[in-house]
């Protein structure tokens, strides 16, 4: 279980989360949705140890995670896959994921399991990755992350600027995930995406989480969905 209890976080002097509470629980899916500026990447910095926690605590399985330095929380099973996906362009992608399985140094058999999860990329192992199309960078993205094996899967728009056939792939792929345990957050901003994809829906406003339901608790036309992601 990721935990976030009360953290407020922020750019130097400019406090953008303020005393947010939110929890992922081990087997779902929990997206997190609102207008640009609510925080939603921010949130994600601040879990990966990107942006300081100024008070509140992040934890994960009961372990305090807020303190340790970026490097360190990978290491306990925390994968990020940032809005842009942040690939290393001028590697192939069989190099993108040997760096992604020497963060917690695994082996054969993870390689194995994330090529199978996008076999596309095994057919362009020895591709440059900068040079792959923008849905199957957003799989090396995922997959690199994947390699850590983590508890916790963080996703920032990882639809943003795709074509239908990649959004559906992706999208099937976090399902397929999350029957193996796999605690997935999702910033995402396409409803239907959200609603076929989620367990739980997570508002945010002003940095903070200020409605978090279960998704068969809404429907298409719910008034939160025009409260908190509406124009």
């Amino acid at each position: 279980m990721l935990r976030v209890d009360g953290i407020t976080a922020g750019y130097g002097p400019v406090t953008i989360l303020r005393d947010l509470s939110f929890q992922a629980a081990p087997g779902q899916v929990t997206c997190i949705m609102g207008r640009n500026g609510a925080g939603k990447s921010t949130l994600m910095k601040a879990i990966m140890g990107l942006v300081p926690v100024q008070s509140g605590q992040i934890s994960l399985s009961g372990v305090p995670v807020h303190s340790l330095p970026a490097h360190k929380v990978p290491l306990q099973g925390i994968a990020y896959v940032p809005q842009g996906r942040r690939l290393f362009g001028p590697l192939t992608v069989a190099e993108n994921i040997e760096i992604g399985l020497f963060t917690r140094k695994k082996g054969l058999q993870t390689r194995n399991f994330v090529l199978d999860l996008f076999p596309r990329l095994a057919e362009r192992l020895d591709q440059v990755a900068s040079t792959l199309s923008g849905g199957e960078q957003q799989m090396l993205a995922i997959a690199r992350a994947l390699c850590l094996e983590p508890s916790v899967l963080l996703l920032d728009e990882p639809t943003e600027g795709l074509q239908p056939s990649m959004i559906a792939l992706i999208r099937d792929t976090v399902l397929r995930l999350r029957e193996t345990g796999l605690a997935t957050v999702l910033v995402e901003q396409r409803m239907d995406t959200v609603m076929r994809m989620a367990d739980r829906v997570a508002f945010m406003a002003h940095g903070r989480v200020e409605a978090d339901v279960a998704r068969d608790q809404l429907t298409p036309d719910s008034s939160l969905f025009q409260q908190f992601v509406g124009v």
